[in-house]
């Protein structure tokens, strides 16, 4: 009898020692949640505001009535239509070519020995630690002295050829992942007849697919929301962020003699971000699910 209500005391201590565990768990969860979740909540929320609703006292977040003047407004000011193509040109062919390109040279560096390779692979480690702002005049100057200057080719053949924005840091993350690829799925391929691209379409990057696809969603945000390069690379780009912003500024300009234009314009501000954020919105939802099916079926292991 002693014996059985020493068990039951210690497993009624384990049951309520593991119940505290998950009950902070999840606490922490929705504490970590609600700080991500709610400024998007905000957002959307005080887009459908009616602009009466900034001076009235009584509303704080949810609006006294839900209206579309502000998206109405939005669509009368910007071509959003065409924003979304141009972004969607100039970012998915650019996050394209660099999947491509970082993949390639990824696997150049974890599958052949050649001279100078660790050399190579400090130089891509110390031009991600160098700021993009310190190479942005000399990038400039060079594609000027190219004719690139104007063209969406100063962001599409610099993504090609490993140079696009934040390349060091995917190829870094595609030579992690291929060297933990084990080399006998290559020696037997090789045994088969298949070539070096073979084994990387067919081997590596089948088994890679994870890293594709971080690379892919971080590229396509990186370039989606890069507006500073693109005005001074391409000029006359029309994409969505940059849209967004030239209207932006030009309401702030025309309300300037109104001590509460800051206020006025909130918003409209939020349903201007609220559209420009959509189609990531979008595209991640879609690629999350597959990122982590992927990321459940590698399995792999190194040697």
């Amino acid at each position: 009898m002693k014996i059985s209500r020493k068990i039951r005391h210690v497993t009624s201590k384990k049951v309520i020692k593991g119940r505290i565990i998950n009950i902070i768990s999840y606490a922490l969860l929705l504490i970590f949640g609600f700080v991500f979740i709610y400024p998007i909540v905000y957002m959307i929320l005080k887009s459908f505001m009616p602009q009466g609703d900034i001076f009235n006292p009584y509303v704080h977040l949810v609006p006294s009535r839900f209206v579309l003047d502000n998206y109405k407004l939005l669509f009368e000011k910007m071509n959003v239509f065409e924003g979304i193509g141009q972004s969607i040109l100039l970012t998915f062919t650019s996050a394209a070519l660099q999947v491509v390109s970082c993949g390639l040279m990824g696997y150049g560096l974890s599958r052949f020995d050649f001279k100078l390779k660790k050399l190579y692979i400090a130089l891509v480690v110390i031009s991600f630690v160098i700021p993009g702002q310190v190479l942005m005049i000399p990038s400039y100057l060079g594609y000027s002295e190219l004719g690139l200057i104007g063209s969406k080719l100063s962001f599409f053949l610099p993504a090609a050829f490993g140079q696009g924005l934040k390349s060091s840091i995917f190829i870094l993350i595609f030579y992690n992942f291929f060297n933990a690829i084990p080399r006998v799925l290559d020696e037997a391929a090789q045994i088969d007849g298949a070539s070096s691209l073979q084994i990387f379409l067919r081997v590596a990057i089948p088994l890679s697919i994870p890293a594709v696809i971080l690379t892919m969603i971080f590229s396509v945000v990186w370039y989606w929301n890069e507006s500073y390069l693109t005005t001074l690379y391409i000029g006359e780009a029309k994409t969505l962020p940059i849209q967004m912003a030239s209207v932006l500024s030009t309401m702030e300009n025309i309300a300037n003699k109104d001590p509460n234009a800051a206020r006025v314009n909130i918003p409209f501000k939020m349903a201007a971000n609220f559209v420009t954020i959509v189609p990531l919105l979008i595209f991640y939802s879609i690629l999350q699910k597959q990122f982590v099916e992927s990321v459940d079926r590698s399995g792999i292991t190194g040697e």
